[in-house]
């Protein structure tokens, strides 16, 4: 007989803002009874309500009004079996006791958090991670910084068959995830999304040709930046392909671009990209100002030299593949900057921005089908260019 199924998860069905003269008032709306850890986190200053796993059920929540004490916020999955939401400050706040409300006049359980003016110096004292939860990140980022030799092979995103020695190693990054959606295209089509359903096509194709492939994440779920590239090292990799697409106020422009790690930008922009990206667990309401895995500034030595020569390699066979099959940025598409995700120093490592969310045209393309198979051939066939030129394919090779 199957085995009974467990009680399924508590779903969010709504959540509300109020603006009041002496408060802004937060309510969450839930199915079921939800156990909450709430806290603060300076620099930027944010509130985070931190739950178990949930459902996701909001159609339309509303939106700040720019006035009151919250500026945006986000929400989703930050690790499997844990949930949160995310909220960004205009103000410093003191948060009053919680309430939670039973069912009633047709609503389900709801959490109540009111907020309360406070100078920044009061916010400051009292903003931190609750112990152990801080005890838990602390100890995830430990793990991800231990040496390949030193630290478990995570037991999720197990290839197909297990590796060979005569197998080559790609592993495919799909950034941002759960509660971190990246950019939000023209059409409301997400980043994480987009990368994850791109992630998975080239997975299919480069398995068919015959290599080990890991992704770092197949769900949509939260992956801090300071173990991704550690995961790379633990599975050994040949290449590491980070997966991304871009946005730029300046909605006309267009196409794909690659990027490798460098100690400075090759450009502002270049620059300002790595900046943005590189605050992807600030944006998950991540805090380790005390761990240097993710913020430490980069030691460039013979080794990091030589797998910084094959990325660049890497990175223009990329952008010959791509501009067979799709737009490619018009200037320098191969750009440089210090991306936090990129810096392991003995992989090769790139990260790939498909296109333009803030540009319709490709915007629109990445949603079909026919597009993401296009390119997941022709990154296959740049790995393969890379990995064993003698087995290169023709462009365009893609699922079919």
């Amino acid at each position: 007989m199957p085995a009974p199924e467990g009680p399924a998860d508590p779903v969010v069905i709504d959540a509300r803002i109020g603006d009041h003269a002496d408060r802004t008032r937060f309510v969450v709306e839930f199915s079921d009874p939800v156990k909450f850890h709430i806290f603060t986190l300076a620099s930027p200053d944010r509130l985070v309500i931190d739950m178990p796993e949930v459902l996701w059920r909001l159609k339309g929540p509303s939106a700040p009004s720019g006035t009151g004490a919250v500026r945006s916020y986000r929400y989703g999955l930050f690790r499997p079996g844990n949930s949160r939401f995310v909220i960004d400050l205009n103000r410093p706040v003191k948060t009053g006791e919680p309430m939670i409300l039973p069912p009633q006049d047709g609503y389900g359980y709801r959490l109540v958090l009111d907020l309360f003016p406070t100078t920044q110096a009061a916010f400051e004292q009292t903003a931190g991670w609750p112990a152990d939860l801080r005890a838990r990140e602390q100890a995830a980022a430990e793990l991800a910084s231990l040496p390949p030799e030193m630290a478990p092979a995570p037991q999720s995103s197990t290839p197909v068959s297990g590796p060979e020695p005569s197998r080559k190693v790609v592993v495919i990054d799909p950034g941002h995830g759960g509660i971190d959606s990246g950019t939000i295209g023209v059409t409301g089509l997400q980043e994480k999304d987009v990368v994850l359903d791109q992630g998975k096509r080239l997975a299919k194709v480069l398995r068919a040709r015959g290599y080990t492939v890991y992704l770092t994440r197949t769900t949509d779920v939260f992956i801090p930046l300071y173990s991704r590239a550690p995961f790379a090292r633990r599975h050994h990799a040949d290449l590491f392909v980070s997966l991304h697409a871009d946005s730029n106020p300046n909605p006309s422009v267009q196409g794909a671009s690659i990027y490798t790690l460098s100690e400075r930008g090759s450009d502002k922009e270049a620059a300002a990209l790595a900046q943005k990206e590189n605050q992807s667990d600030i944006i998950a309401g991540i805090d380790l100002s005390g761990d240097n895995s993710s913020v430490a500034s980069i030691l460039i030595d013979m080794t990091q030299r030589d797998t910084m020569n094959h990325s660049s390699r890497f990175a223009q066979t990329l952008v010959h593949q791509l501009s067979g099959v799709t737009d490619v940025l018009a200037r320098e598409p191969h750009r440089s900057a210090n991306f936090v995700v990129l810096r392991a120093p003995d992989v090769p490592a790139v990260l790939v921005e498909l296109g333009y969310l803030s540009n319709d045209g490709d915007c629109r393309q990445m949603a079909t089908s026919v597009w993401r198979n296009r390119v997941a051939g022709a990154l296959a066939d740049a790995v393969e260019r890379q990995l064993a030129p003698a087995m290169a394919t023709a462009p365009g090779g893609g699922v079919e």
